[in-house]
C-alpha cells in the first residue's frame, strides 16, 4: 500500500518484516523515542514509511557495532530531526565503516529472516552475482555490511546487467579515490610515530567515508537535475532515459 505521494504506507507488521526485526522491537524503539510515531490512517491503523525503515536500519547497524542503547539514543538526538531516508542511509554507511569487513555463514532460513522476507532462488542468485553472498554447501557466506543494501537492490527496477555495471564503476572510482587519499594522509603523517599514525587512521576513516558519501550524493543529485532539466527542455519525460525518444 502507498500514499497519494507514492510513499509506502506499511503496517507495523510489514515494517518489522522489511527491517528484519520483530514487532516488539519496533514498539520498543518507538517507546524510547528512537522512531517517530506512525501516521494514523483509517481505522486508527498506524502507517510507516521510508523514514522509519531508514532509521531502523541505522539503529540496527549501531547495535551491530556494539553501541549501547544509551549511546544510540545520544547519537540520534544529535541528528537533525528532519533527516530524510537518503541522509539516514549516509549516516548508516558511516557507522558501518567503523567496523572491519564481517562475513558470516548462515542458513537459508536465517538469510530470509535477515532479508525480512523469504528469498527466491533467483534472488539468491542475483545477490551472489553482486558478491553479497556465496554458497557454502547448504549454507551461505554473507557479507553483513552489504547484505541489506543488496536486498534493497532486488526491488530496484533495473536489470541485473545495469546493477553489476554500476557496481564495477563504483568499485573502480572508489579504489582510485582511496589510493589518492591514502597517499595524501601517508605524506601528512610521515614524520609521526606508529601509534600516532594508527590513532589518526582510526579517527579519519569515518570522516573520510562521510565526506566521500556526502560529496558523491550531491554530485549525483546535480547530475540527475541536469538530466531532468535537459529532458524537459526537449519535451521528453525524465523517466524515458537520456537517450530515449519522448513518449507519445
Amino acid at each position: 500500500m502507498t500514499t497519494d505521494t507514492g510513499e509506502p504506507a506499511l503496517t507495523i507488521d510489514e515494517l518489522a518484516a522489511r527491517a528484519g526485526v520483530t514487532v516488539r522491537t519496533v514498539r520498543f524503539y518507538g517507546s524510547r523515542g528512537l522512531l517517530p510515531p506512525p501516521v494514523i490512517g483509517p481505522r486508527r491503523v498506524g502507517r510507516y514509511g521510508r523514514d522509519h525503515l531508514a532509521r531502523l536500519a541505522l539503529i540496527e547497524e549501531m547495535q551491530h557495532q556494539g553501541m549501547t542503547l544509551a549511546a544510540i539514543e545520544r547519537h540520534l538526538r544529535q541528528l537533525p530531526p528532519d533527516l530524510g531516508p537518503h541522509d539516514l542511509a549516509v549516516h548508516r554507511a558511516v557507522v558501518a565503516s567503523w567496523a572491519p569487513q564481517s562475513v558470516e555463514t548462515v542458513s537459508r532460513r536465517e538469510l530470509g529472516r535477515r532479508a525480512g522476507r523469504p528469498l527466491t532462488d533467483e534472488e539468491v542468485d542475483r545477490l551472489a552475482a553482486m558478491d553479497v553472498l556465496a554458497r557454502d554447501g547448504e549454507s551461505f557466506r554473507v557479507d553483513s555490511g552489504l547484505f541489506r543494501l543488496g536486498v534493497r537492490l532486488l526491488d530496484v527496477p533495473l536489470s541485473q546487467e545495469t546493477i553489476l555495471a554500476a557496481r564495477t564503476v563504483l568499485i573502480e572510482h572508489a579504489r582510485a579515490a582511496a589510493h589518492e587519499l591514502s597517499g595524501l594522509l601517508r605524506d601528512a603523517v610521515a614524520e609521526r610515530d606508529a601509534e600516532d599514525v594508527r590513532s589518526l587512521s582510526a579517527d579519519m576513516r569515518p570522516l573520510v567515508v562521510e565526506a566521500l558519501l556526502t560529496t558523491f550524493q550531491r554530485s549525483l543529485r546535480e547530475e540527475l537535475r541536469e538530466w531532468v532539466d535537459a529532458a524537459r527542455a526537449r519535451g521528453a519525460s525524465p523517466d524515458t532515459g537520456p537517450g530515449d525518444a519522448p513518449s507519445a
